[in-house]
């Protein structure tokens, strides 16, 4: 860990939030692989732009092939990939973006981690819980993902071989099992709408 280096005071996050009218923010959709966590994120973080809202999607597509392309999947890569997620999530909140993370992050520990970080920076973190019975998840399987882990191809895989904890608390609860995506995008944002964490320029 560095020691010679000093915080510099730059600009605060409510003066950002003043001078581009928006607030920023962290959407945390956490959720097994096939929940449709992805599927959710992508169609609203599209909303939102439509909407003149400034959102910015973080997941496995543009993290993991990136910035986390050195982790593995074991219990302590996992952590060290959401620790890093939510480091990337909070720098896009402080810049007044909706920052919308698509990940499993099967770890209470781990999201409450990120929670606190946002908490220190008095930024909103709001975590939505993408849920859906694993048994149809593993009937999506739209990687085949499920069926190699059965085979034992992909070790630890969550929802199989390696745990997923279920929020105990989450602001949004999706059941995707249940509804659309259409519908899904419209109860996270009237969530938003309705905490005044949004507002939609005429």
């Amino acid at each position: 860990m560095a020691t010679n280096i000093t915080w510099h005071e730059g600009l605060t996050h409510s003066e950002r939030s003043a001078l581009t009218s928006q607030t920023g923010l962290t959407l945390w959709l956490t959720g097994l692989s096939a929940s449709g966590k992805s599927t959710i994120a992508t169609a609203l973080e599209q909303h939102l732009l439509q909407k003149g809202i400034n959102a910015y999607r973080l997941d496995g597509d543009n993290i993991r092939f990136g910035l986390n392309k050195d982790l593995g999947f074991s219990e302590a890569d996992r952590n060290e990939n959401i620790r890093r997620i939510a480091e990337v999530a909070k720098l896009f909140a402080d810049s007044t973006t909706v920052a919308i993370t698509s990940f499993i992050s099967p770890y209470r520990a781990d999201r409450d981690s990120a929670r606190a970080l946002h908490a220190s920076a008095n930024i909103p973190f709001i975590e939505v819980y993408v849920d859906v019975p694993v048994e149809v998840a593993e009937q999506r399987d739209p990687k085949g993902l499920y069926k190699k882990a059965r085979a034992g191809i992909i070790p630890e895989f969550t929802g199989i071989s390696a745990p997923y904890e279920e929020p105990l608390a989450a602001e949004i609860h999706v059941r995707s099992d249940k509804c659309s995506v259409e519908e899904a995008v419209v109860q996270i944002e009237e969530y938003l709408l309705s905490k005044g964490l949004i507002s939609f320029k005429a």
